[in-house]
């Protein structure tokens, strides 16, 4: 035992890590920059903000491009002046509530969808804005969405 309180076992040789060591890379803890990507709802609850509101968490996976892979989180805080917004998200996916009461039953139902978002920074702020629900293809080409789904 050292005397700073840390306990070291002098047998254990990490020498065959080296190589490897030195051309790994850390991944980055940062955000993806802004733009615009295609995404799969990966996770979605309910929660409260740090006032109280109640607030959706959405994480989103990147799944084209050179930021694939990576997550983007946007929190939609539901008050009476930003529950047009999250009626207008919920529209996006295609959500139909009949009552917002029931939206905690239908997180799941928004679990895999695929869609469109862009991402835009100002100061130090990031807003998330859902643009529009995509299909993909097994070749990872957007497809056209059903007839039926074509706004026109």
């Amino acid at each position: 035992m050292m005397s700073n309180g840390l306990s070291q076992d002098t047998n254990v040789d990490l020498s065959g890590f080296d190589d490897d060591f030195e051309s790994a890379e850390a991944p980055s803890a940062d955000e993806v920059p802004d733009g615009k990507y295609q995404v799969r709802i990966d996770g979605v609850r309910l929660d409260h903000s740090q006032k109280g509101d109640p607030m959706i968490k959405w994480d989103l996976i990147v799944i084209a491009g050179s930021q694939s892979g990576r997550h983007i989180f946007k929190n939609s805080v539901i008050t009476p002046a930003a529950l047009p917004f999250v009626k207008g998200d919920l529209k996006t996916l295609g959500l139909d509530l009949a009552r917002f009461s029931e939206l905690n039953e239908r997180l799941g139902d928004l679990l895999d969808m695929t869609l469109e978002v862009t991402k835009r920074t100002r100061g130090e702020y990031s807003n998330v804005y859902f643009n529009k629900r995509i299909s993909i293809a097994t070749d990872g080409a957007v497809a056209r969405p059903p007839a039926d789904e074509i706004p026109f």
